[in-house]
């Protein structure tokens, strides 16, 4: 069984060995492709106000990990934003996804009232689709916006879902 909660200290070893082959491969995300452990643990875990793993309950072996953090400030701040990374050997048991479920009942319970989604390369089919399955509309194409390693420039999505919206009076 899966359980998500969220990220001590001690989980960063892990959390790390399942960031680095991702941000390596420079094919999902804005992070430099030899980001420092150090610059990789202060981008995933001190910036973003909420981060989680997914644990398999039985071998305390982390599968996944996901960060909650304001996508704006200001008249911006009741919008969030997730990054989501699953291990390699954990791909396929819907652990994305429940990540995904988590994280929303997370940011409407700090007072989100909606989810972006900045630079979804176009490339990662798997995510486009699952997100979009989620509920998330692609609001905006960014033509040539993500540098991919082998594929050179590709459009990058900009994905949004509301959350809660309050009553208008």
């Amino acid at each position: 069984m899966t359980v998500i909660r969220q990220y001590e200290i001690s989980d960063w070893e892990q959390v790390w060995d399942i960031l680095r082959p991702v941000f390596r491969a420079g094919e999902t995300y804005a992070f430099p492709m030899d980001i420092s452990e150090e610059d990789a643990c202060h981008a995933w875990t001190k910036v973003p106000r909420h981060v989680f793993v997914a644990v398999d309950s039985d071998t305390r072996h982390i599968l996944g990990t996901y960060y909650l953090k304001p996508n704006y400030s200001g008249p911006g701040s009741h919008v969030c934003n997730c990054g989501y990374v699953v291990s390699p050997a954990a791909r396929g048991r819907g652990i994305a996804t429940r990540m995904c479920l988590h994280s929303q009942e997370q940011a409407v319970s700090v007072g989100y009232r909606a989810m972006q989604y900045n630079l979804v390369a176009a490339s990662n089919e798997g995510a486009v689709r699952l997100w979009s399955k989620m509920g998330f509309d692609t609001v905006g194409t960014l033509p040539r916006a993500f540098r991919h390693p082998t594929q050179g420039f590709i459009d990058a999505y900009v994905m949004f879902k509301s959350l809660a919206w309050p009553e208008e009076n």
